[in-house]
């Protein structure tokens, strides 16, 4: 039989564990966080406890509640509404502890064309009409390029 003094002793030791699993439920309740991304947030609130946060966001992971390629298709189409190229989304993955494969092949798996949307952006800034002069071309390029978009891809929007 099992003393009810045991029970207590072990729902005492393991406290910061359930602590931290409750916090990271609830920051994925909000939205979907990577992996990284989720550990350093739990690290700022439980500032000594990593080995107890790494194994609860594991855990996590395996039971299926934190997901990697459900954060980032979550980003992907997120940045991609407001308007932003691939190269910024790829920047902002990668700082969140994605490894460059994961976010490849979720960018294809996107399906976005790019091309439409730098039309869409650009269209929605300036306006549909082609920039008659050099200086006119170069804002909208710069301002294409920091939107996070390949020249390739802008320069596509300015031959037509």
């Amino acid at each position: 039989m099992t003393d009810p003094d045991d029970v207590l002793d072990d729902k005492k030791r393991n406290k910061p564990g359930i602590e931290i699993r409750r916090t990271a439920m609830n920051l994925l309740a909000r939205r979907e966080h990577a992996q990284l991304e989720l550990v350093n947030k739990l690290r700022r609130r439980f500032s000594n406890s990593e080995a107890l946060i790494v194994e609860q966001v594991e855990k996590l992971t395996r039971e299926g509640l934190q997901s990697n390629e459900r954060f980032v298709e979550s980003f992907i189409r997120s940045r991609v509404n407001r308007g932003q190229g691939p190269v910024k989304i790829r920047l902002e993955l990668r700082a969140r502890g994605l490894d460059d494969s994961e976010i490849s092949v979720a960018i294809k798996a996107a399906e976005v064309d790019w091309v439409r949307l730098v039309r869409e952006v650009s269209a929605k800034r300036f306006g549909n009409d082609f920039p008659d002069d050099p200086k006119s071309r170069m804002k909208r390029i710069r301002f294409l390029q920091q939107r996070g978009f390949e020249f390739d891809q802008i320069n596509l929007r300015f031959v037509e």
